[in-house]
């Protein structure tokens, strides 16, 4: 997955491939021509779904457009509107947003272990304007803009799941609920902040996001973020430099340390592995003042959480010391502002779970083969995983993310429609 501008997702793979042996428990028998037409979904009306939902602009914080849309698609299958509700997350979220997490619910016939599928509904800035178009066996948008295939195809996946089990028959299948989330591109805000009352018991979960069909995303790591504010003192830079403290020298005494101890970058100490960087820097006005204020924005990132905090504890300590140690000529020195958040936690689903044992059948029904990974970026999972919410992570399909580059490849996208489809139909009663 290509870099995300505030968050990475789940197409960074951290750990060699894991195949996934079959479950006998979940072996349902599969005809020799099964993995041709199983399950079967309209593909003209999914596909007319992902392309009416993705020239929607909607950006993290400005979700509602794609959800009265998603509404809409979902009354006009007969879903009543009772069933259709939003939380207020976006109140809860950093940034104020036009909506909240949208969820659904279908009751089913009551019994059976309680199903739950979801997708965010923002993409990136660069997506916003995109003209979807088919070309060959892929889709693009025609402008010089992302596809927002991230993560318009996990919603559009969901979205024909819906519409196929209300057309099959919503009371003959077990109960479900399904949420489309916002505000995942800038720190899985979304998730973090979901209404868990609203959502209810889950007894297996599924998450669409980016990537290949095959690929079954049942960790992450976890990530912390730092805001860092160097206050140092000004003076002439020509006429009397001596006394001031450059808080730029400061950044830069703090940032080199980092790196020549092996702190920033990746990270292999003694104690742990995880990876940290310097990713913003802002501060000065004219060549002729010594800088007096510069703030920083940095990250620490580790599948193991002490070690995450231990990186964090460097990088505070670093730039301490460097405040502390630039110094006017009479000994004035400068001071650190320093504040961390922790994004995420990591989590590892395990092996036995129930939603990655659905999960790789599913995808064998459809004649693929399952392998599993554990991701370097943060997914929505994280976040759902505590709030006990315990999903696995599966691609659409999507392609060069967050570039003017993005695709969506159909036959893929197909795939997950079907397989989201047999979550909570076909293969609902686990």
């Amino acid at each position: 997955m290509a870099p995300r501008n505030e968050d990475d997702g789940n197409e960074k793979p951290s750990e060699p491939k894991i195949i996934i042996p079959e479950h006998p428990e979940c072996n349902v028998p599969v005809k020799d021509n099964e993995a041709a037409q199983p399950h079967e979904v309209d593909a003209q009306a999914a596909l007319d779904r992902f392309l009416a939902i993705t020239q929607i602009p909607g950006k993290s914080g400005e979700e509602a457009a794609v959800a009265t849309a998603i509404v809409q698609f979902l009354v006009d299958a007969g879903l009543d509107e009772s069933q259709i509700r939003f939380d207020e997350a976006n109140k809860r979220t950093k940034l104020p947003g036009d909506c909240g997490n949208l969820i659904v619910t279908l009751p089913g016939n009551g019994s059976g272990p309680r199903t739950m599928l979801s997708a965010h509904m923002d993409t990136v800035p660069i997506c916003v304007g995109s003209q979807p178009v088919i070309d060959g066996d892929e889709v693009r948008s025609s402008v010089a803009t992302g596809l927002g295939a991230d993560d318009r195809g996990g919603c559009g996946a969901i979205l024909t799941a819906i519409v196929e089990r209300l057309r099959r028959g919503d009371s003959q299948f077990p109960p479900a609920v399904v949420t489309f989330l916002i505000q995942e591109e800038i720190g899985l805000h979304g998730a973090k902040n979901i209404d868990r009352d609203r959502v209810g018991n889950v007894d297996r979960a599924f998450n669409f996001d980016g990537g290949t069909v095959e690929k079954l995303t049942i960790g992450a790591i976890g990530g912390e973020r730092m805001s860092i504010k160097l206050t140092g003192i000004p003076s002439h830079a020509g006429v009397a430099p001596e006394k001031g403290a450059s808080a730029i020298v400061m950044a830069a005494r703090a940032i080199a340390d980092l790196d020549a101890r092996g702190w920033l970058g990746k990270v292999v100490q003694d104690c742990g592995v995880g990876t940290s960087n310097v990713g913003v820097i802002n501060g000065g006005e004219a060549t002729n003042v010594i800088t007096p204020e510069v703030t920083l924005r940095a990250e620490a990132r580790s599948h193991d959480a002490e070690m995450r905090t231990r990186i964090v504890a460097e990088i505070r300590q670093a730039f301490e010391r460097a405040a502390a140690e630039v110094k006017t000529d009479d000994g004035r020195s400068g001071r650190v502002d320093f504040d961390s958040n922790v994004d995420y936690d990591s989590f590892k689903l395990a092996d036995d779970h129930p939603s990655i044992k659905a999960a790789s059948h599913a995808i064998r029904v459809f004649g693929r083969e399952p392998f599993a990974e554990v991701s370097n970026g943060g997914l929505d999972a994280n976040w759902l995983f505590r709030h006990g919410i315990e999903a696995v992570t599966l691609g659409c399909g999507q392609r060069n993310i967050h570039t003017a580059d993005e695709t969506l490849v159909i036959t893929d996208y197909l795939d997950a429609c079907r397989i989201a489809t047999w979550l909570i139909t076909d293969g609902a009663a686990g």
